[in-house]
C-alpha cells in the first residue's frame, strides 16, 4: 500500500515538460498595452510586432492614444484650453527643432528628401506619420482611447494589468493584458512653483491695466497674445528663451527670470535679464538682487514638468512622494514604485520597474531619459523591452537589478550630480554609452546577432562637436540657399556628410570675420 502511494505521489510530480513538448500544448499570446503614440510609443510598438514575427508567434499588442494622430509632443493641440484643463501638447506654432534632424531619427529610417537641417514641427510630426504607415503600424493603435487606470491583479509570480480607458465614444472599457509599456512622454503636467505673495499680487486691481495673470508655458500658443502688456518669463530653457525672442516684439517689456547667466538666441537684444524672484507684493516682483518691477501683466513659467503617470497613480502601481530621495524611502508602501517628481524608482536602466508585485517585465517605461536624442534611444529601448517580454530570463532577479541600480546612481553622484535632483537626465555625455549598454546586453545574452560594431553610429557621437551648426544652417536660411544645400540629400551618410560641411563652413566664416564664438546646446554623444 505504501509502494503504490509513493508510486502515485511520483507520478504527480513527474516533470510532464516532456509530454507538453510531445503533444505541442500551445502556450496563451502574450498580451500587451503601450501607451502613447509619439517617437517612445511608436518604436515599442515596431519592436515588439517584428519580435513576435520572429519568433513565430502573434502577440496581442494594442497601442492607446488620446488624440487622433500619432507624433506625441510634435502634435498640436489647438484647443483653447485655461487651467485646470491640460493640453496634450505644450507645441506652440513657431516651435523649430533645436537639434538636426539627422541626430532625431529611427534607425535606418532618414527624413524625406528636402527636409530643411532644422525643420519645424510639421516636419516631425510628419516623419512620425511615415514611420507608422511605413512600419505598418496604424492597425495596432486606438486613437482617441484615454487609459485612466492601470491596476495589476496579481502577485511577482504573475497576473494580469487590468486596464480602464475611455474610447472615442466616451464609454469606459476594460483589457486584461500581461504587460504594459509606458510610453506616455515628458511633457504633460507642469511644474509650477509658488512664491510669497503671488495670490495678493494677482487679486490687485489696478485701474486702466489688465487682469494679472501666472500661466504656465504648456499654454503658451502666439506671441501676440502679450501685444502691449509686460511680461515676465521665469526659466533658462529652450521654450523660455523662444517665448522671450518671440514675444519681445509685442510687448511693451519682456523680462526673463534666470538662476544662472545665459546666452540668449539672436533677436533677444531687447529682452531684460533679471534673477530669481523673491516674491510678490501687492504692487510689484521682488527679485533676489532687491530690485523690483512694478508693471509687469503676466507670468510665463517656463519652468518644466513633473514625472507623473496618473493611470498608474489612480491604479495603486506608482506612488507621489516629493520628498522620497532614496530607494530605501519606498519601504512602507506596499512596494509600489515612487515618484518625487522628477526621478520614477526603482527601475532597471530607466525601463523596467523593480516593484516586487509583479515579474520584472510586467511594467516598462520607453522614453524616460532626457538630454538624448530621443528616436535612437526610443528604438534601443524598445529592442530592449521587446526581448525582455520574449523571454523574461535574460534578466537577472530582483535583487541583482537593485544592486546594478545603486551602482549606477553611485557613478551618477560621481559626476557631481544628485540622481534623485537630475532623475533621468543623461549626465556627462553618457547618452551613447546607454544605447550602446542595451544592446550589447541583448547580444551577450543571445537575444539578437552579435554584429561587432556599437549600436550608435559614429556620426551620431560626432554631433557634440557641431559647435557652428545651427548658426551655420541659419545664415544658410537667410541667404535663401536652404533648398540647394539639401537637395539630393537621402541616406544617412549623406545627411551626416551636409552637417560636416555646413559646420566647417560656417566655422571659416565665424573665423575670417572675426564673430565672438559661442557654444550652441546640441544633443548627441
Amino acid at each position: 500500500m505504501v509502494f503504490f502511494q509513493q508510486l502515485i505521489w511520483g507520478l504527480i510530480t513527474l516533470d510532464l515538460s516532456w509530454w507538453r513538448t510531445t503533444f505541442q500544448v500551445p502556450q496563451e499570446p502574450k498580451s500587451i498595452a503601450i501607451v502613447g503614440a509619439g517617437s517612445a510609443g511608436l518604436a515599442v510598438l515596431e519592436r515588439l510586432l517584428k519580435v513576435s514575427a520572429q519568433k513565430g508567434q502573434e502577440w496581442d499588442v494594442t497601442l492607446y492614444e488620446q488624440t487622433d494622430d500619432v507624433g506625441g509632443v510634435w502634435l498640436p493641440d489647438t484647443r483653447d484650453l485655461r487651467p485646470p484643463e491640460i493640453p496634450y501638447s505644450p507645441l506652440y506654432p513657431l516651435l523649430r527643432t533645436n537639434t538636426p534632424v539627422p541626430s532625431m531619427t529611427y534607425p535606418g529610417f532618414p527624413f524625406q528628401p528636402g527636409t530643411p537641417l532644422y525643420p519645424t514641427h510639421e516636419h516631425i510630426q510628419e516623419y512620425h506619420r511615415q514611420y507608422a504607415s511605413h512600419r505598418q503600424l496604424f492597425p495596432h493603435i486606438k486613437f482617441q482611447h484615454s487609459v485612466v487606470e492601470a491596476r495589476w491583479i496579481g502577485s511577482a509570480g504573475g497576473g494580469a494589468w487590468n486596464i480602464t480607458f475611455v474610447d472615442h465614444s466616451n464609454m469606459t472599457r476594460y483589457k486584461e493584458v500581461n504587460h504594459l509599456v509606458v510610453a506616455s512622454g515628458n511633457h504633460h503636467i507642469p511644474h509650477i512653483p509658488r512664491w510669497p505673495g503671488q495670490e495678493e499680487w494677482l487679486e490687485h486691481r489696478r485701474t486702466g491695466r489688465p487682469q494679472r495673470e501666472i500661466l504656465h508655458s504648456v499654454y503658451y500658443r502666439r506671441p501676440e497674445k502679450f501685444t502691449a502688456r509686460t511680461l515676465l518669463i521665469i526659466g533658462s530653457s529652450a521654450s523660455a528663451q523662444d517665448a522671450a525672442v518671440q514675444t519681445v516684439k509685442f510687448t511693451k517689456t519682456t523680462y526673463i527670470s534666470v538662476r544662472h547667466e545665459i546666452h540668449l538666441p539672436p533677436g533677444s537684444d531687447d529682452v531684460v535679464t533679471k534673477p530669481d524672484i523673491s516674491h510678490f507684493t501687492p504692487n510689484s516682483v521682488v527679485f533676489a538682487d532687491g530690485t523690483e518691477v512694478g508693471d509687469v501683466d503676466s507670468v510665463l513659467v517656463a519652468t518644466g514638468y513633473e514625472q507623473r503617470k496618473p493611470f498608474l497613480e489612480s491604479g495603486g502601481a506608482l506612488t507621489v512622494d516629493p520628498s522620497a530621495h532614496s530607494n530605501s524611502s519606498s519601504t512602507g508602501r506596499g512596494g509600489t514604485l515612487v515618484t518625487n517628481l522628477r526621478y520614477i524608482f526603482p527601475l532597471h536602466q530607466h525601463i523596467f520597474s523593480l516593484s516586487p508585485e509583479y515579474p520584472v517585465n510586467a511594467l516598462a517605461f520607453i522614453g524616460l531619459p532626457t538630454r538624448i536624442a530621443n528616436c535612437p534611444s526610443d528604438f534601443a529601448q524598445g529592442l530592449f523591452v521587446a526581448h525582455a517580454i520574449a523571454n523574461g530570463s535574460i534578466l537577472p532577479g530582483r535583487e541583482e537589478l537593485l544592486g546594478e541600480l545603486a551602482l549606477r546612481e553611485e557613478k551618477v553622484r560621481k559626476y557631481g550630480y544628485d540622481p534623485y535632483t537630475v532623475g533621468h537626465e543623461m549626465v556627462n555625455g553618457t547618452s551613447s554609452d546607454y544605447q550602446d549598454e542595451l544592446v550589447d546586453f541583448l547580444q551577450k545574452t543571445n537575444a539578437i546577432p552579435k554584429t561587432g560594431a556599437k549600436y550608435v553610429e559614429n556620426w551620431r557621437r560626432y554631433i557634440f562637436d557641431y559647435a557652428y551648426l545651427k548658426r551655420g544652417w541659419k545664415r544658410i536660411e537667410q541667404l535663401g540657399e536652404g533648398d540647394k544645400w539639401v537637395k539630393g540629400i537621402e541616406t544617412e551618410e549623406q545627411w551626416s556628410s551636409l552637417m560636416r560641411r555646413v559646420n566647417e563652413w560656417q566655422q571659416r566664416y565665424e573665423e575670417d570675420n572675426g564673430v565672438p564664438f559661442v557654444q550652441d546646446m546640441v544633443i548627441g554623444g
